[in-house]
């Protein structure tokens, strides 16, 4: 069975989507990529959708679906590379991808992600500091 390659670099995940997904491939990869999650204890996603040309409503559930997830277990999720022709088909769609944050590219994903996970950090201490 194909699969779409899921990198680790330091406190994130990377994936680099270079092929058109089908519904049997999405729906692994969502699988995949929340277990990585749950595994190596991710504080950031980033989706790499450069080379995709075309989006239904089905892949847009699935990035939807991947965000709300990696939240709920302390990750953001960043989606980086978006097409001009794949934003107007999800906002056509009527799918606003709560959760997902965006980016241009993936350095700019990055630094978005660094940010976040500094948010975190200086909640988490406020919160921790708040009980002592």
């Amino acid at each position: 069975m194909e699969r779409i390659p899921i990198l680790k670099m330091g406190p994130f995940l990377l994936v680099t989507i270079q092929v058109d997904l089908y519904d049997r491939l999405a729906l692994t990869l969502e699988n995949d990529l929340i277990n990585m999650v749950s595994k190596t204890e991710a504080k950031g996603v980033l989706i790499d959708i450069s080379a995709v040309s075309i989006v239904d409503s089905f892949m847009g559930r699935i990035l939807g679906n991947i965000a709300s997830m990696s939240k709920i277990m302390d990750a953001a999720t960043v989606v980086v590379g978006m097409q001009p022709a794949v934003a107007i088909t999800l906002v056509e769609l009527g799918l606003t991808l709560s959760g997902v944050h965006t980016a241009l590219d993936v350095e700019q994903g990055m630094e978005l992600l660094r940010t976040k996970i500094g948010q975190l950090d200086t909640d988490e201490e406020g919160l921790y500091d708040s009980f002592v």
